[in-house]
């Protein structure tokens, strides 16, 4: 049976992590979730490029990532972290930093190995996005994206129970009937937690053959910016399919910094150029 005195322990503890949580985020300036309805759409691809955009456009050194996919981390492999480790010192457990000084926080840096499962339940996953976000120290941050599982399970939620100030999120879907029908579940989703919407990228947007330079539409093309109009949301661009993107996040080699003229590069510009704007339309409210 819990005494008073340990519930009065707990609750001080949780008084003084979301006292720290407030102080680590209140020197980021921009949160933003990246989010999908379902899997293999290549969301983590997406938002890992998307930091490394934003940091070649004027934010070098001042961009992190959160990767809050629990049982299936991703984003320290595409950034060439892999066994990497936090470094701990008298303020804090401080991240490690990938391509342009990007921060990355991830399950993946507490695993033994790659191998290692992570078999928890949602109260666990919640207490460990908690952590992240207070015990880390992430410093002085133009924007920190938050790489989320797809769905709209524990994850998601403690996302936007712990920050109710997130300036929005990026939905990422592919140009699939099935895609197009699970992503509408991340715009209510996203709605109904009161968490604004900045727009729908179209990943997987046709397939761009690295001999011809033809384009092929596999997952067929344009139901990003379909969706985006019948929900009256922005459509931020379409990525296509290259070869290359696969290689190089198994290198561990941004996509962006490796083929920087590819259609797929100048994609993710131009979608960074939309996200600063809305974040400096939403300033000026």
């Amino acid at each position: 049976m819990t005494s008073t005195q340990e519930v009065t322990e707990r609750a001080k503890q949780f008084a003084d992590q979301e006292q720290n949580l407030r102080a680590k985020m209140s020197k980021v300036k921009h949160k933003i979730a990246v989010i999908s309805g379902k899997g293999g759409v290549g969301k983590s691809t997406v938002a890992v490029n998307l930091a490394v955009a934003l940091a070649m456009h004027g934010h070098a050194d001042r961009i992190g990532i959160l990767d809050a996919d629990i049982h299936g981390p991703s984003v320290p492999r595409m950034l060439g972290l892999t066994g990497q480790r936090l470094q701990v010192g008298p303020l804090g457990a401080f991240p490690p930093s990938g391509t342009l000084g990007i921060k990355v926080v991830s399950m993946d840096f507490f695993l033994p190995d790659e191998n290692s499962p992570v078999i928890w339940r949602g109260p666990l996953k919640m207490t460990a996005i908690r952590q992240f976000l207070s015990e880390i120290v992430w410093g002085d941050l133009d924007i920190l994206l938050i790489d989320l599982p797809p769905g709209t399970g524990d994850e998601p939620l403690s996302i936007a129970q712990l920050l109710p100030e997130m300036d929005g999120v990026v939905i990422v879907t592919i140009p699939s009937k099935v895609s197009q029908v699970v992503v509408k579940k991340s715009v209510t989703f996203a709605r109904q937690l009161g968490m604004p919407i900045i727009g729908i990228i179209e990943n997987m947007s046709g397939f761009i053959c690295p001999h011809c330079g033809k384009k092929s539409d596999i997952f067929e093309s344009g139901g990003g910016r379909k969706i985006a109009e019948e929900l009256n949301i922005a459509f931020l661009g379409s990525i296509p399919i290259g070869q290359e993107i696969c290689e190089d996040a198994d290198r561990g080699k941004p996509f962006i910094v490796e083929h920087p003229n590819s259609a797929a590069s100048k994609s993710f510009m131009e979608i960074v150029k939309k996200i600063e704007d809305f974040l400096k339309q939403k300033a000026k409210k």
